[in-house]
């Protein structure tokens, strides 16, 4: 059952509910031990936060800045703003010191939370050219705090002005006047295009989010929920705000790299994803395959053909298996598939909504094939995450992004962009007033610069609208959808197509490094340096094998004619990604273009 309360009550109306039950899982900065937090604990940190918030003197609908990696600390100030009607602006971990100025200068910021060291030094430094900031409050005890710095404190010494509640009358008295216009967070975009936009969310977009995707998304207090994503993203966001709604229990990983442990310590049942995720789990399952004995090898793909019939042909287009191909598929679920699935830690897999970018279809029949739930989705920031999604356990089409939620319209403009109106939707950017108003059309839809159609009921993607690129030879290019084809490949890590006015398209490709040195030395290619590995003749046209076949379904236009292997991946460093790994395609032309012309010579 679903506590679908004010964000400034939820967490207090849910341990009313349960108690002592477990609500949170989750490890100490730098920590090695999962430890635990039951509702009742969680509802009175938050309370204590809400209270050391006011002695601080925050006010009603003041912004509040949290910088940090995921942490219960993060959710502690996230409930705690919320409940005294404060409004908290996530920061990526990794954002610049520049982007960290930028955001606390435009929201006038004065008391940010920080995560670890990285974040509070890069706060340190900026603070003396932030004109509102007066405090630094640092999650991580471990941190040191620059001399002479008398504006940072350590996040348990800010508890200390809450506890005991103190001020707990006028939490009550302000939780009370709680509104659904009440804004809950300014979630800054990645900006790939340009300076960021600060995303106006308020309460009540988050509680039409949750009362619709209640139903149709079927979390609830039995599932274990890891967050992967970061808390800053509207998509894990959304999601884990949801969960806590159904009574889950989170498992908050603090360390992305470390994802694939902490699956495997804690047995998740459920956990948001972008497709890069299972990209990378459907290449190293194929590698383990490549690697096993000839027997091994033709008795998983023998059972990958069945998965794929049983749950792609039958199941996802809503029909009923032929009764010997679900007992063929039963027994190799318990055999094949579960071991599988135990090494990824999902032994009670529930199911996993996937969104953010496109889903290869190749690695969603993959994931379905193995008895992997894959929920794939569609969402912006401005949509507060979910537009569509499909439904678990019923009929969907691969390549598709599910069925608009409840509430949601959907209208597809006459240049084939997805147009959207609805309680979820953003009422604009923060002190922008000429974006929000170039951001919908006259009659109220908002513009996602995605291009889609409906189809059955289904939402379709096609591109994106801006990142469309026009070859000199009038052809246009939609280089996502090349780079999602070909970032399936194992030796491929990053890749970023080449062709907008150009002649044909062309890439910059990263390799997995570590897979291209053992290609090299079992074949006796010499190499000293990257730089000679990624310049090797031998090396070169490999690859050029291997991108000819996944690109064979490309029209002519589409394929890559040349390619380029670089010896350092792409970088938030040097303005090349943005916090969610999104290209920079701008950076990147200016950053290679040695390389990218040298492509392009006759």
């Amino acid at each position: 059952m679903q506590t679908n309360t004010h964000l400034a009550r939820l967490i207090h109306d849910q341990a009313k509910h349960y108690g002592d039950r477990e609500a949170l899982i989750y490890k100490d900065f730098g920590g090695k031990e999962w430890k635990s937090y039951s509702w009742n604990q969680f509802s009175q940190t938050v309370k204590v936060v809400s209270n050391a918030l006011l002695n601080l003197g925050v006010k009603v609908q003041e912004n509040v800045g949290v910088f940090s990696q995921n942490s219960i600390q993060y959710l502690f100030c996230d409930f705690g703003a919320w409940g005294i009607r404060a409004v908290t602006i996530p920061f990526y971990a990794t954002s610049s010191e520049q982007q960290i100025q930028f955001m606390v200068n435009d929201a006038k910021v004065r008391f940010l939370f920080v995560g670890e060291q990285e974040q509070y030094d890069k706060a340190q430094r900026v603070f003396s050219t932030c004109q509102t900031l007066e405090r630094i409050i640092i999650f991580d005890s471990a941190v040191r705090i620059a001399d002479h710095d008398a504006n940072a404190m350590y996040f348990e010494d800010f508890l200390k002005l809450g506890e005991n509640l103190p001020r707990q009358t006028e939490v009550d008295a302000l939780q009370s006047k709680a509104s659904m216009d009440d804004l809950a967070n300014i979630l800054y975009t990645s900006g790939t295009t340009g300076d960021s936009k600060g995303v106006i969310l308020t309460c009540g977009q988050y509680h039409a989010a949750f009362e619709a995707n209640h139903k149709c998304v079927p979390v609830g207090e039995q599932d274990r929920v890891l967050n992967f994503l970061p808390f800053t993203h509207i998509f894990e966001k959304g999601w884990k705000i949801l969960c806590l709604t159904e009574g889950a229990t989170l498992i908050v990983n603090t360390y992305p790299l470390e994802v694939q442990q902490s699956m495997r310590e804690t047995h998740p049942t459920c956990m948001s994803s972008v497709p890069r995720f299972w990209e990378k789990v459907y290449m190293g399952v194929l590698e383990q395959i490549d690697k096993a004995s000839a027997p091994k090898r033709k008795l998983f793909m023998h059972a990958l053909s069945v998965g794929k019939k049983h749950n792609i042909d039958y199941l996802s287009k809503g029909r009923r298996p032929p009764l010997a191909l679900h007992l063929e598929y039963e027994m190799l679920n318990k055999t094949v598939f579960s071991l599988v699935r135990k090494e990824l830690g999902l032994e009670r897999a529930h199911f996993f909504p996937t969104a953010g970018a496109t889903v290869n279809p190749k690695v969603e029949k993959f994931v379905h094939s193995i008895g992997i739930n894959m929920v794939v989705g569609y969402g912006l920031t401005e949509s507060l995450a979910t537009v569509s999604c499909n439904h678990l356990g019923d009929p969907f089409t691969v390549g598709g992004v599910g069925i608009p939620i409840e509430g949601i319209e959907i209208k597809i403009s006459d240049e084939g962009e997805i147009l959207l109106k609805g309680p979820t939707i953003t009422k604009g950017y923060y002190n922008r007033e000429d974006l929000t108003k170039a951001a919908f059309t006259e009659d109220g839809f908002f513009k996602t610069g995605d291009s889609g159609y409906l189809s059955g009921g289904e939402l379709f993607l096609k591109e994106r609208i801006k990142d469309l690129y026009k070859t000199s030879n009038g052809k246009y290019i939609a280089p996502q959808m090349i780079e999602s084809k070909l970032l399936v490949d194992k030796y491929i890590d990053q890749i970023a197509i080449i062709a907008d006015q150009r002649k044909f398209v062309s890439a910059l490709i990263i390799p997995v490094y570590s897979l291209l040195e053992e290609y090299a030395r079992e074949h006796k290619i010499p190499f000293e340096s990257r730089e000679q590995l990624c310049a090797n003749p031998q090396i070169n046209e490999m690859m050029k094998e291997r991108i000819d076949t996944l690109q064979q379904q490309l029209a002519h236009y589409e394929q890559i004619k040349r390619f380029t292997l670089l010896p350092q991946h792409f970088s938030m460093e040097r303005g090349e990604l943005t916090n969610t790994l999104k290209i920079k395609r701008r950076v990147l032309n200016e950053n290679y273009k040695k390389e990218i012309d040298a492509m392009y010579e006759e």
